[in-house]
């Protein structure tokens, strides 16, 4: 079996007059989620083997918060997480099917449609994925990145 973890970013401040969306921090409260959040993945014994990180400062504060809990592990910068579509976050996940347990840190609506596509087959049917909300979804090491094929095993919030 692969894990598939997806970790939307915790709460960022709201944009200032002429700041890139790029560019938002996480709010003190976005890090005590992150902190959380990482304290979540290593008591339920799901480190990964490597992550996949929107260039976002956001995202990337998140994931250094969790990192700072969990302990570090390969990650890459990948541009095409930061407003991805589903069906790009799935082309990323299928070129790293040599990762037993990858962490995707990045957006909504990508991220929760991607959650409903990959394991209630359309991603219509999503229900959210609030700020340092994570889904775990597992799938066959052989299966096909495609709508269906996961089960979603855990799904947790701050």
């Amino acid at each position: 079996m692969r894990e598939l973890i997806l970790l939307r970013h915790a709460h960022a401040e709201a944009a200032s007059t002429g700041q890139a969306d790029l560019d938002r921090p996480l709010s003190p409260v976005g890090l005590a989620e992150a902190e959380a959040a990482g304290r979540w993945l290593k008591e339920n014994n799901l480190l990964p083997d490597c992550v996949l990180c929107s260039p976002s400062r956001r995202t990337r504060e998140t994931l250094e918060a969790v990192l700072g809990i969990t302990g570090f592990v390969e990650k890459r910068l990948e541009d095409a997480v930061y407003d991805a579509t589903p069906g790009t976050l799935m082309g990323l996940i299928d070129a790293r099917r040599d990762v037993d347990r990858l962490l995707v840190v990045g957006h909504n609506p990508g991220l929760e449609q991607l959650v409903a596509l990959m394991s209630e087959g359309t991603s219509s049917d999503y229900r959210g994925m609030p700020p340092g909300g994570i889904a775990v979804l597992a799938f066959d090491r052989d299966a096909a990145i495609e709508p269906g094929v996961a089960s979603l095993t855990a799904f947790w919030w701050p």
